[in-house]
């Protein structure tokens, strides 16, 4: 068997195959509820109504999206120039860490400016963060992977001394986490009563801003078409090194920019368990949004939702949470396959 590539894959193979597998990922995933004892019905009711079944579980969901909304644009951005950005993860933490020096205090920052000023240095050290492996791509033939898969754990040992030691909260009772922000260093809500913060709102101002320069763009142009074929891109005059530094800090600042929304708008504070793995996740959104900016925001409330319900539903019908994993990891599985045979048929010989 051999992959051959499709010239023009029609509209029918462009849309239907990953559609298929949703399909299939919602039957493998009722077949798993069905081995651990409840009806498959049922529970997909439960996850469904625990993700959008009443305001509180709207409101929870738009908030577990906030961050992955960030995340999956980090990763789509990058992964569109074929810079395989994996630490996302690390470069969420860097903003984070960045929002809580700035915002404790402790440097008598304005109050006015102070927000802008946060996100400004969160998008700088997540922008730094995935630069260092860009450089050593462009430069030495390093694996990108590699790098920022690694960088994840060294940034998050950084972020536990940390948390020992300069950060730590001397009024925290011995706990590893950071001071408190000072009121004007937090992200308002959207509306009063509401856990809701603006930050879901810049999330959404990202996406936008994403799409237009993917779409309306001399840079965009230039992205994807190192994405599509870097030597036919350096060919064309293009300026592949330029273009993967561009495209590194906007994917890193963009990551960065999750750590400063749950810190300035959700948490308040630092500590280690900040992102149960919003960086990772970030991955599963992109490709489900098969890397458009505009889908990632869909695709990021659609993995929220599942997330929340499979909380919802655990409680409910004694299934493990584990279940919403295992059907995340199977879309992904199952829409990698999909753009595959999106754009190769197999042929025999």
């Amino acid at each position: 068997m051999r992959l051959e590539p499709i010239a023009a894959p029609t509209a029918l193979r462009t849309v239907g195959l990953p559609a298929l597998a949703l399909v299939l990922t919602a039957l493998f995933a009722t077949g798993l509820a069905a081995l651990a004892g409840a009806a498959p019905l049922a529970v997909a009711g439960l996850i469904v109504e625990g993700a959008v079944g009443s305001k509180f579980a709207l409101l929870e969901t738009l908030n577990r999206a906030t961050p992955l909304i960030f995340t999956g644009l980090a990763v789509a951005v990058a992964f569109r120039a074929k810079l395989w950005n994996i630490g996302a993860e690390a470069q969420l933490y860097l903003g984070a860490v960045a929002t809580v020096v700035l915002g404790t205090g402790a440097l008598g920052w304005p109050g006015a400016t102070l927000l802008p000023v946060l996100a400004l240095a969160a998008i700088v050290c997540g922008a730094v963060a995935l630069l260092v492996p860009t450089y050593l791509k462009t430069r030495f033939g390093v694996d990108e992977v590699v790098t920022t898969l690694l960088l994840n754990f060294v940034v998050l040992l950084f972020v536990s001394m940390l948390l020992e030691g300069p950060l730590k909260d001397p009024m925290g009772l011995g706990w590893p986490k950071s001071a408190a922000l000072v009121p004007e260093a937090r992200l308002p809500r959207i509306a009063e009563g509401l856990r809701l913060h603006w930050g879901f709102g810049l999330g959404l101002i990202a996406a936008g801003v994403v799409w237009v320069i993917q779409t309306r763009t001399i840079w965009g142009y230039e992205m994807r078409a190192v994405g599509l074929n870097v030597e036919a891109a350096q060919f064309a005059g293009i300026p592949v090194r330029a273009t993967l530094v561009r495209t590194a800090v906007l994917s890193g600042g963009l990551a960065a920019l999750a750590g400063f929304s749950e810190v300035a708008g959700a948490k308040g504070s630092l500590t280690l368990d900040l992102s149960p793995g919003f960086g990772y996740t970030g991955i599963i959104v992109a490709m489900l949004a098969l890397l458009n900016p505009l889908g990632v925001v869909v695709a990021a409330i659609f993995v929220a939702g599942i997330f929340v319900g499979a909380d919802s539903m655990s409680r409910a019908a004694g299934v493990p949470t584990y279940l919403a994993d295992i059907l995340l990891a199977t879309a992904l599985l199952s829409m990698v396959l999909a753009i595959l045979l999106t754009r190769f048929r197999m042929r025999r010989g």
